[in-house]
């Protein structure tokens, strides 16, 4: 399972060598493994890192595991004996990058768009919860409440609130009913919490959603991004494909949304950026709270080499350090980098519609 600590370590990595990044869409649906190789041959037939294409494409070759995985990304540095590789349950794009780092901005999408997700399937009687992580379910649980009793319909008085039973019967019926609820929504946020999901998905009838909502504590119901009716009999691929769905929606809305906040923000002169040198400067004061940026955005710029500032500006010193500036192929990238490691969040548009004042990068900042 990709982890957080895996990506902090490779932010972290530091080589005098290069690394070569390599990110390979493996989805069984498309091709079978005799497909794939080639097309990874192709993909690093120019690549002149020889002992790190031998490594990568042996691993392909002989160590891969092709049941159920749609994506591996994979880092080489031969000079400092480093590789790592990362398999996922969700389709990655392919990709080749040469740096003297690893190429993480896919992964930041990977962890924005799939990451942490808690689903709850809820009943009048009992629930299933389930840990979505990057498209796997990494842990479940199941909460059996209270059986609720039930009566014969017909024969019964046609007194007011008899009709198949007593009222009384009734009453304590949904008694039982609200007290499993809530018993439910107390075991649920428990459990997201061990897990530190960041959305919530909620399955089952209106009714039972809404209840369930109601008994959550007010810092899990803010969480919930979406809900969806199902039967309880529906199979875990099936849970997995309609809680991704919902999950894509809510994560398409929230983007559109956010985009929409940062050009209001900058227009109003608080606290955001919209352009890429503003951005790059807000990055190097660590101001910024959330990075947006548009699938497969690149864009060359200059980094200093002493502390590193960014810019895309071909300025004869750095205005912090006075040292000299080197071309660098990618600025957003090593933004990314940068914003991820002083713990801010990085979101990546995909098709969300073209707003005016918004191009390709934008910034939500923290003062």
């Amino acid at each position: 399972m990709f982890t957080e600590e895996n990506i902090r370590e490779l932010l972290e990595f530091r080589t005098e060598q290069q690394v070569l990044s390599v990110y390979l869409n493996t989805d069984p649906t498309l091709g079978s493994a005799d497909a794939y190789r080639p097309r990874l041959r192709g993909m690093l037939k120019d690549v002149e890192l020889a002992l790190d294409v031998e490594t990568i494409e042996h691993f392909i070759d002989f160590e891969y595991d092709w049941s159920g995985n749609k994506g591996v990304a994979l880092f080489s540095c031969s000079g400092d004996d480093f590789f790592r590789s990362y398999t996922f349950s969700v389709p990655l794009r392919d990709r080749v990058r040469i740096s003297d780092r690893p190429y993480v901005k896919p992964l930041a999408d990977l962890l924005d768009f799939y990451g942490g997700y808690g689903l709850a399937l809820v009943d009048k009687i009992d629930s299933k919860l389930y840990y979505f992580h990057l498209g796997q379910i990494l842990d479940e649980k199941e909460y059996a409440g209270e059986n609720i009793r039930r009566t014969k319909r017909g024969g019964g008085s046609q007194a007011p609130g008899r009709r198949g039973g007593t009222a009384g019967q009734t009453n304590y019926n949904e008694e039982v009913v609200d007290r499993n609820i809530k018993e439910s929504a107390e075991i649920s946020a428990r459990f997201f919490a061990d897990h530190n999901v960041r959305r919530v998905i909620i399955g089952g009838t209106e009714e039972n959603v809404t209840a369930f909502r109601g008994h959550l504590p007010k810092s899990w119901q803010s969480l919930v991004v979406g809900s969806f009716p199902i039967s309880k009999t529906a199979t875990q691929d099936e849970i997995k494909e309609r809680a991704l769905q919902v999950g894509k929606e809510a994560e398409h809305h929230k983007q559109t949304k956010l985009v929409q906040t940062i050009v209001t923000s900058e227009a109003k002169g608080r606290q955001a950026v919209i352009n890429l040198e503003d951005t790059l400067n807000a990055v190097h004061d660590g101001r910024i709270q959330t990075l947006v940026i548009r699938d497969g955005y690149k864009a060359p710029g200059f980094r200093c080499q002493g502390c590193g500032y960014l810019t895309t500006e071909n300025l004869s010193a750095c205005p912090f350090c006075s040292n000299k500036f080197e071309r660098i192929q990618d600025a957003v990238e090593l933004a990314v980098r940068r914003v991820m490691r002083d713990g801010g969040e990085v979101e990546v548009l995909h098709n969300v519609e073209e707003q005016k004042d918004f191009g390709q990068v934008g910034a939500l900042l923290r003062y």
